[in-house]
């Protein structure tokens, strides 16, 4: 469905976030980015939403296709149009608005009534909270809450692929569970998701594919049952400290020619 094809990504011009990046996010699939801070995985989601040219990036080599077709070049609104949609880290909900009113601005692309209304159902039914509360104010609801506003929001434009960028950010983990399961109740109704997360374990649980980013480049990548069991990944990202993490880090630099997955 979606193929970033030896990508490359600059700021302002000088500052290199990606360096010839290639993933491919097949139909009906769960695609998972995992990296440090500032390993570019934000900017390519951005890339492949749009909205990199807003936060003074540029796409300066390689191409982005989805359905076979060529998209970097398009803007924000065609590329809902197309069929994807972006929930943006830190969630960006309109706070002063309500909960109904937050998910009719998530479909003011969509220009089909009928579209409108399967999707407002959906939305409703997979967050029953929401149901509940549609008068509430978003700025009034628990993070928990606002992060299952901010993916219905998304939803409500009926994607064929959804971009997820750090949605257990700030979250308890009884709640990061449960985005989990949201997540995959998604996929099951057919949406395609490219999911950026720092929680390894969660991601590679909910993901068919995964792909390990540093520095901008593909460290690692494979089945993502498989990833997760790789002792140098299960190290990096689950339980040391930061300074150990780093060693680790290190080494799969170091021992990268052995490793069974080609970028």
């Amino acid at each position: 469905m979606l193929t970033i094809q030896d990508v490359a990504i600059t700021y302002q011009g000088v500052i290199a976030a990606v360096r010839g990046v290639s993933i491919d996010v097949p139909d009906g699939k769960v695609v998972s980015l995992l990296g440090a801070n500032g390993a570019g995985k934000t900017s390519l989601l951005r890339a492949v939403s749009g909205l990199l040219p807003l936060h003074g990036g540029a796409l300066v080599r390689g191409t982005i296709t989805f359905d076979g077709r060529r998209i970097d070049r398009l803007d924000a609104t065609e590329l809902v149009r197309r069929g994807i949609t972006q929930v943006l880290e830190g969630r960006r909900l309109f706070t002063e608005l309500t909960i109904d009113e937050n998910l009719r601005i998530g479909a003011i692309a969509v220009r089909d009534r009928a579209v409108i209304t399967r999707a407002y159902d959906r939305v409703l039914e997979l967050f029953p909270t929401l149901r509940e509360r549609r008068t509430t104010i978003a700025g009034y609801l628990s993070g928990g809450e606002q992060q299952m506003l901010a993916i219905g929001r998304a939803l409500m434009a009926s994607p064929r692929l959804l971009l997820l960028d750090e949605p257990s950010l700030g979250l308890a983990p009884f709640m990061v569970q449960k985005i989990r399961a949201i997540i995959a109740e998604i996929n099951a109704g057919g949406t395609s998701v490219l999911l950026v997360e720092q929680n390894a374990k969660m991601a590679l649980s909910v993901a068919h594919v995964g792909y390990v980013l540093e520095t901008g480049t593909v460290a690692l990548s494979g089945p993502a049952d498989e990833l997760l069991q790789d002792e140098s990944v299960r190290r990096f990202y689950l339980g040391l400290h930061e300074g150990e993490a780093e060693g680790v880090f290190a080494t799969l630099r170091r021992t990268r020619p052995e490793r069974r997955w080609a970028p």
